[in-house]
């Protein structure tokens, strides 16, 4: 089939470049675009209490306001509010409504809101809809940080802004343009590597312009999956798919120009030689991305619909990605045949690559040291992982000299530190009959008793009194371990057994939220990760038409997930002393070092095999096939770790956890991994690691075989005719 593949992108190379700028140029001009949504109801299924609580309090108490920010006002001094300052308070937020901000409803402040130290007061910032994450609110927000600043000019009070939209500011901020960063890196990574490599800057270039084109497709379908198929996605995942597709897309377009440069070192023609590499890797490339794609869309039985929707999402742009590799690639290289290599004619001879060749030599020769000394390496990495804690408040992350952060700091000084976020408890009668007051009083009662709230509010009760609300302040932050630790027990198992006989209790919020979160968490990675093990190992089953070789190669991907958790761990954990890392910490490491990572690992041993067809002892297919591998790998390698490398000179600590885990993973995958342990263990098991069967002898390809560093090329031009055509007749199985 690739052969097919190969031929017709060469032979008709000006239809294929045509058929994807009219399908380019269609799903830019016909796909709708990506929808932004805030649906909390689809990111939670609704077996989850909080999911029914919002079911329950749109239906109770419909309104369209939400509050979206707190305003701290505190004395410069420290000392208590007096009289006049609380009179100050209440001009400023009464002007700051008048101002009739865009999103803001009211700004409101009393009393009630003064601390009980008198220390404190504050002043509740509602906006006009549900939805408090839009930038019209966030600019909102800033305006109004710089306006009561003014107000308050020189005198003796000071104030900060926290809560939900001014935290989302503040982490925005602080991130600053992390994706510009990455974008921007990215390409000079891809560039200037293969400018190295290559010594040619149309090569360099090229890659950036397909993937580039092939964004504008995947995301066009995206769109149309979206509105004909239920495809659920929204605009959010743009951001991932841009790394995605540039990891992946440099990849593939690598391990096709790597193997198209090594024909043409043989003496093959251009179009010949770019024929013959789509065949003998056109296979490895396709099932690369059958692995990544049967990854992303193992999300699929995720209970968390962002996971969900962003699966099918990103396997699309790989499968797109995988398509044009074979397609688009070959027909731009086979119009330009040499000329692509310009100025270079570097490409005409084999390189001295003395590192890939030592490296070789050290794998063939002593492969049960390399596999004990590699795989013990990712062992002590992966001890680690035992102290793995997972953080939910993701404001923790956040430089502490922002003014939210230092806000929420000063508000705890007066209140109870969940004063900013409530949890809401929500009683409901099941046959909408009215809640006796009686009923309603001792319900509150029983709540306020439980260790760790601090205060219950009077109920809110709906128009026909079926449905109360009591706003209980807990007594710790609304994300830390402590606050779900108690919404998730005491406070939900006293919820439902002291609701009356006929009603239900009910217990939602954020700090709730958080705990359904958590407990979705921990299922999915119980559901999720085996579900997509299994189809990768199907997959690696199918491509090496092996039944042992799948079993080593997953065990070294799940020791290189567990290493790389591990490192990051120990690194944040334990060097810089942060109480935890990213609870969708693993889930990253999952789709960007697992999914994408086994890349390596599939070129690796595709290529052994290969070697192993032509009739190589293990030990010689193993030095053969690292030679050949270990450049191609290593610059894939190195791209895609310097790109989340460079979320780590972001101040915020969430990114850096996450820039230097994906950064890190990707780098023992590429190195350790597919260059060291799985070829070392290949070698051990010899013949055995193919069984039942065992790859076919075939006609040796042309050209040069590597014996080592600075050995000249064979099989020149003068033998290119001869071997040419054999190679060309190579069986597809063997590649």
């Amino acid at each position: 089939m690739f052969r097919g593949i190969g031929r017709l992108a060469v032979r008709r190379p000006w239809l294929t470049i045509a058929a994807w700028i009219v399908l380019t140029v269609a799903t830019v001009m016909l796909a709708p675009k990506l929808p932004s949504t805030t649906d909390q109801a689809e990111f939670l299924p609704s077996k989850y209490e909080t999911v029914q609580v919002m079911e329950v309090e749109e239906r109770a108490f419909p309104r369209e306001e939400q509050p979206a920010a707190t305003i701290v006002f505190k004395r410069s001094d420290g000392g208590k509010l007096a009289e006049s300052d609380q009179a100050v308070v209440a001009k400023v937020a009464a002007d700051l409504t008048a101002k009739n901000y865009a999103g803001i409803k009211q700004v409101v402040t009393g009393p009630p809101m003064l601390s009980p130290n008198g220390e404190i007061m504050l002043a509740a910032v509602t906006a006009t809809s549900k939805n408090v994450f839009t930038q019209e609110i966030f600019d909102s927000v800033k305006q109004m940080r710089l306006d009561a600043r003014e107000q308050l000019g020189n005198g003796p009070l000071s104030m900060g802004i926290t809560g939900q939209a001014a935290s989302a500011v503040d982490s925005m901020e602080s991130a600053g343009d992390t994706d510009s960063m990455i974008m921007l890196a990215t390409l000079a990574l891809i560039v200037v590597l293969l400018l190295a490599i290559f010594r040619s800057p149309l090569i360099a270039l090229l890659p950036v312009v397909i993937i580039t084109l092939v964004f504008a497709v995947a995301t066009g379908l995206i769109a149309t999956a979206s509105k004909l198929g239920g495809l659920k996605a929204d605009a959010s995942v743009s951001s991932i798919l841009i790394v995605v597709l540039f990891g992946v897309g440099t990849d593939y377009i690598l391990f096709l120009l790597f193997r198209y440069r090594e024909q043409l070192r043989t003496g093959v023609p251009a179009r010949q030689a770019m024929a013959q590499a789509v065949e003998r890797v056109g296979e490895t490339i396709a099932s690369a991305a059958g692995a990544v794609i049967v990854a992303f869309l193992a999300l699929l039985l995720s209970s968390m619909g962002m996971l969900r929707t962003m699966g099918p999402a990103l396997a699309i742009s790989v499968a797109v990605t995988a398509v044009a590799s074979l397609t688009l690639v070959p027909a731009v290289f086979a119009l330009l045949g040499t000329k692509a290599f310009w100025p270079s004619k570097a490409w005409r001879r084999e390189p001295k690559n003395a590192l890939s060749h030592r490296t070789a030599n050290l794998v063939a020769r002593r492969p049960g040291v390399v596999a004990a000394v590699s795989a013990g390496i990712l062992v002590a990495l992966t001890v680690g992982l035992f102290g793995f804690t997972a953080e939910y408040d993701a404001n923790s992350s956040l430089p502490k000299h922002l003014e939210s952060v230092k806000a929420q700091d000063d508000l705890a000084r007066g209140f109870a530190a969940g004063a900013t976020e409530p949890t809401l408890v929500y009683l409901e009668d099941r046959d909408g009959k009215a809640i006796p007051e009686a009923a309603l009083k001792a319900f509150g009662e029983r709540i306020g008793q439980v260790e760790g709230v601090g205060q219950v509010s009077p109920p809110r009760v709906s128009p026909n009194g079926s449905v109360a609300q009591f706003s209980v302040v807990l007594d710790h932050k609304p994300a830390e371990d402590k606050a779900l630790a108690l919404v998730e027990g005491p406070l939900r198992d006293t919820v439902h057994a002291a609701a009356p006989e006929g009603s239900r209790g009910l217990v939602g919020g954020s700090t709730a939220l958080l705990a359904d979160i958590r407990d979705a968490v921990n299922r999915d990675y119980a559901v999720v990760f085996p579900a997509a093990g299994v189809a990768i190992m199907i997959i690696l089953g199918l491509l090496l038409r092996s039944a042992v070789a799948p079993w080593y190669l997953m065990a070294a991907v799940g020791l290189g997930f567990s290493a790389t958790l591990g490192a990051t761990v120990v690194l944040f954990q334990k060097v810089q002393g942060q109480h935890g890392l990213l609870f969708m910490l693993p889930v990253m490491v999952y789709l960007f070092v697992v999914a994408i990572g086994t890349d390596y690992n599939i070129l690796m041993v595709a290529r052994l095999r290969e070697e192993a067809g032509r009739g190589k002892e293990p030990k010689e297919a193993t030095r053969l096939a690292v030679a050949h591998s270990m450049p191609t790998v290593a610059t894939a390698g190195i791209i895609l770790a310097g790109t989340f490398a460079v979320l780590m000179l972001a101040q915020n600590s969430m990114l850096q956890q996450m820039g230097f885990a994906v950064s890190f993973g990707i780098l023992l995958t590429a190195f350790v991994m597919a260059v060291l342990l799985v070829p070392a263990v290949t070698a051990l098991l010899g013949h055995r690691a193919w069984l039942p069967g065992r790859p076919r002898a075939s006609a040796p390809e042309s050209g040069a075989e590597v014996a080592g560093p600075g050995a000249p090329a064979t099989g020149g031009p003068v033998a290119a005719g001869a071997d040419a055509r054999e190679a060309e007749r190579a069986p597809a199985g063997s590649k």
